[in-house]
């Protein structure tokens, strides 16, 4: 009897420590935190789960999965909580939320994902030793605590990061690189982040081959800074660590090509190539 007593009361004991538990956890996620869409411009996607429609000011993205989409021309602002940070996604970008989270303590857990594009944020320096931000890339994770800075990623992962103010915690590969106000850094899925240069924000385009090459097709060679990304017809090219691209395309009726350059930060400079 005495050893039924005892089970029982060791269950009993269990149950209470798993209940209290269970609610200190359910009380984490009713924590109300959000991303707020403040502004939209041109085709703009929210999606959850599986349903997804436009996007509209006032949506709120909270959960793991919920994701903001932008197409060609297009762009969004969006707003961390009640302005902890501010994110500026620019066209051809999805954002997803990783992420999003309150510790027991206070702190503000936000990690969130750009697998291709470009976004820039400003996120307020935080007072809270356990909060953190961090943006996943195929390449590494960007993580601050109180910066503005802008990531670049193109189509195989490579990002590009650079840093206006503040400073940038950029890790792939085991290693981590601070990339300080001023500088800039290349990250390539597979590798280490690059030592950080200084901030170039730079779009130029060095043309290198313009020319027919047959067959009703034009061949471009151009180089850029490596951490730019390339826009052509709509889509994003891919850059070798260089910056430098080779393509050859079926020839326009009227000769001229479009490309665009999009620095980490989000200068942007469109170009009109004439094929001789």
């Amino acid at each position: 009897m005495k050893k039924r007593w005892l089970l029982l009361s060791v269950l009993v004991i269990a149950i209470l420590t798993i209940s209290r538990v269970s609610a200190q956890n359910n009380f984490q996620l009713r924590v109300n935190r959000y991303i707020e869409v403040r502004r939209v411009s041109g085709d703009v996607t929210y999606q959850n789960g599986k349903t997804s429609r436009s996007a509209r000011i006032g949506i709120k993205l909270k959960n793991v999965g919920d994701s903001i989409s932008t197409g060609q021309r297009s762009s969004s602002m969006l707003a961390l909580d009640t302005g902890i940070a501010f994110v500026q996604v620019a066209e051809n970008t999805k954002l997803e939320i990783q992420k999003l989270q309150q510790t027991r303590n206070g702190g503000h857990i936000t990690n969130l994902q750009v697998r291709s594009g470009q976004v820039r944020l400003k996120v307020r320096p935080f007072t809270h030793k356990d909060s953190s931000l961090q943006i996943e890339t195929p390449a590494g994770i960007a993580g601050v605590r109180g910066t503005e800075f802008g990531v670049s990623v193109q189509p195989t992962g490579n990002t590009g990061v650079a840093t206006l103010s503040g400073s940038v915690s950029t890790t792939a590969q085991g290693q981590s690189v601070y990339i300080n106000k001023g500088f800039q850094s290349l990250v390539i899925p597979g590798e280490p982040p690059s030592a950080p240069l200084p901030l170039q924000n730079d779009t130029s385009l060095n043309l290198q081959v313009l020319k027919e090459a047959g067959n009703q097709q034009a061949r471009i060679v151009a180089k850029v800074d490596p951490v730019n990304l390339v826009i052509f017809a709509n889509r994003p090219l891919t850059t070798d660590r260089s910056g430098k691209f080779d393509i050859t395309i079926p020839m326009p009726a009227n000769r001229r090509v479009a490309v665009t350059v999009t620095t980490p930060l989000g200068k942007k400079q469109d170009y009109e190539l004439v094929v001789p």
